[in-house]
């Protein structure tokens, strides 16, 4: 390639001697200077002929790259994000005491969860950007793997099994926490208010769907020690949630609301969280 820029640079030099002007004619500045652009593939090769105070026109020739053009398509690996989860509880505990799911009468406040221990942390391998509208609109997707931790205030137990069931330990414990893992594939749409800049105003809103891969509740007791039940507890296998972030500069904000509800049977609990993204875009 540099050989054959070389050799139309030279051309263009010797071409221009031929068309040099008569140095014994006054040529004015405006009317002696002028510029020819020639783009070869990458790179562009512009000419400028100019004229000295002796009315000596020279010719100029100088290569440059052509500036890169936007990918439409662009790759973010390994997102974090940390925040607080909490449930929406819409059960209606007077219609569901002879269920086989509970072994014991219960009411809302049984289920109540400690806000500041129960969290969502959410591992994103990858997510793509698909730029739709000149970057202010834009598709983004990926995979990873959501992870929710629900610390419970009382001595909810889990029993696994055939036909998992739910009672009410008698024991105090000091951490009470059911986890819940799903592989999740997020689709949101992106509006960008200052394409191209990492400090502007961005926000996206769109749907998740989660495969549930792995629960299990862990305790701690003065009586028992730390036990933990795996297993079929009894949790819906799939998840689908509302997803949305808000991006405020370098500052991205994320949030899901369940629409799916966290148990199989009976039970009309809707899991959300809202905290921090880490992430480049």
């Amino acid at each position: 390639m540099k050989c054959i820029l070389t050799a139309i640079a030279a051309f263009l030099v010797v071409a221009s001697g031929f068309a040099q002007t008569d140095s014994t004619k006054k040529i004015s500045d405006t009317s002696a200077r002028r510029t020819d652009t020639i783009k070869v593939g990458n790179f562009i090769i512009i000419k400028k002929n100019k004229t000295s105070s002796s009315t000596t026109t020279t010719t100029e020739v100088s290569i440059e790259r052509k500036p890169q053009k936007s990918t439409k398509l662009s790759t973010n690996w390994f997102i974090f994000d940390l925040g607080f989860a909490n449930t929406n509880d819409q059960t209606d505990y007077s219609k569901i005491s002879g269920n086989s799911y509970l072994k014991a009468p219960f009411i809302k406040d049984d289920f109540k969860l400690r806000a500041s221990k129960s969290s969502n942390v959410n591992i994103w391998v990858v997510m793509q950007k698909l730029n739709l509208a000149k970057g202010y609109v834009n598709l983004k997707y990926g995979i990873g793997l959501e992870m929710f931790n629900l610390r419970y205030q009382t001595g909810i137990n889990y029993e696994r099994g055939a036909s998992p069931y739910i009672f009410m330990d008698s024991l105090k414990f000091s951490k009470n926490k059911l986890y819940a893992g799903y592989v999740s594939v997020p689709l949101v749409l992106n509006f960008n208010a200052t394409p191209g800049k990492q400090k502007g105003f961005s926000f996206s809103a769109g749907i998740s769907a989660g495969y549930l891969i792995g629960s299990h509740d862990k305790q701690i007791s003065g009586e028992r020690g730390k036990d933990k039940t795996h297993g079929d507890l009894g949790l819906e296998q799939f998840r689908l949630a509302y997803v949305g972030e808000l991006g405020l500069g370098p500052v991205r904000l994320f949030g899901s609301y369940s629409i799916t509800k966290l148990h199989e049977n009976g039970l009309e609990q809707y899991p959300y969280s809202l905290g921090i993204r880490f992430s480049n875009w």
